[in-house]
């Protein structure tokens, strides 16, 4: 039950439509970090932006039938869309059209509001790609309480060439949490120049060196950890038929975060997150109903 002064979790950056081989859906790594936010009983929102054009009505229509609070202004500019190819593994490629909608995020009053009352957010790198977006991004988490408790979850989400060591670092200053997969702490490692490290000290010292709450790293088939300080949990990655990938690291970080807000340890939240992400791998599209036994 969620009440006017609940506290938000907040998935703030692009939403779009992934257009897979079988039709469009509905998605964008803080839509659907939100969605399954929500899925756990938190008060969820995705905030992002959708064009004046028809894309954008669906859009907000498609939110509102499944159930997810969304802030998103219309601009005059398109609704976004990713065009994406999956290969026999179910492994998706994406072909992200630019100076769409969530490009231009406008920092709005309501947008505003919604950092002050905001008990966790997540947020990416690709969102960061035009400068209108980027400075929304920085204005909400400048907006946000600063008393320590919050979650600022920065789930890195490299695609493309849309990113600069610069967006990165300011993020890492910014963010308690990181979430990151192992590909892409292989490019940190290059960009910030500590390339010789085996995985964990890579994680160590970005850990030590954002003072971070906690490091959470996903290697696919081989497994994830969330690294805390002092201490590392490791789970195995379950054995699915897997129907696509897209969006299965959003519903883990997703599920993970709700379940730190519920009061889980790092060991029950990662737990509760693995099981959530397999489930998610098991159906098409990056919005799938939970089961009710993976959301107790």
């Amino acid at each position: 039950m969620t009440t006017n002064d609940t506290p938000y979790v907040v998935g703030l950056g692009e939403a779009l439509w992934d257009v897979l081989p079988e039709g469009k859906k509905l998605g964008g790594a803080p839509a659907n970090f939100a969605f399954h936010a929500a899925q756990f009983g938190r008060r969820a929102i995705a905030v992002s932006a959708v064009g004046e054009d028809n894309l954008g009505t669906e859009t907000l229509e498609e939110f509102k039938k499944k159930n997810l609070n969304v802030l998103m202004p219309r601009v005059p500019y398109a609704t976004g869309t990713v065009q994406v190819t999956v290969d026999e593994q179910g492994i998706p490629t994406y072909d992200i059209k630019e100076n769409v909608a969530w490009d231009n995020i406008p920092f709005t009053p309501e947008i505003e509001a919604v950092a002050k009352n905001c008990e966790a957010v997540c947020w990416g790198s690709l969102a960061q790609r035009n400068v209108v977006s980027r400075q929304t991004i920085q204005k909400f988490l400048d907006a946000m309480p600063s008393d320590g408790k919050r979650l600022r979850i920065f789930d890195i989400n490299l695609r493309q060439n849309f990113y600069t060591p610069e967006v990165i670092q300011d993020s890492l200053q910014r963010c308690n949490i990181l979430k990151i997969n192992d590909e892409e702490l292989v490019t940190i490692s290059r960009l910030f120049g500590y390339p010789g490290l085996d995985i964990r000290n890579k994680c160590w010292l970005l850990l030590g060196k954002y003072d971070l709450k906690m490091l959470v790293l996903t290697c696919g088939v081989n497994g994830s950890y969330v690294f805390t300080p002092g201490h590392v949990s490791f789970q195995p990655t379950p054995k699915v038929d897997v129907a696509d990938t897209v969006g299965a690291g959003d519903s883990f970080t997703g599920s993970f975060c709700a379940s730190i807000l519920r009061g889980r340890s790092v060991a029950e939240a990662h737990e509760i997150a693995v099981r959530v992400s397999a489930y998610v791998c098991t159906q098409k599209g990056a919005m799938p109903q939970l089961p009710e036994e993976l959301t107790r």
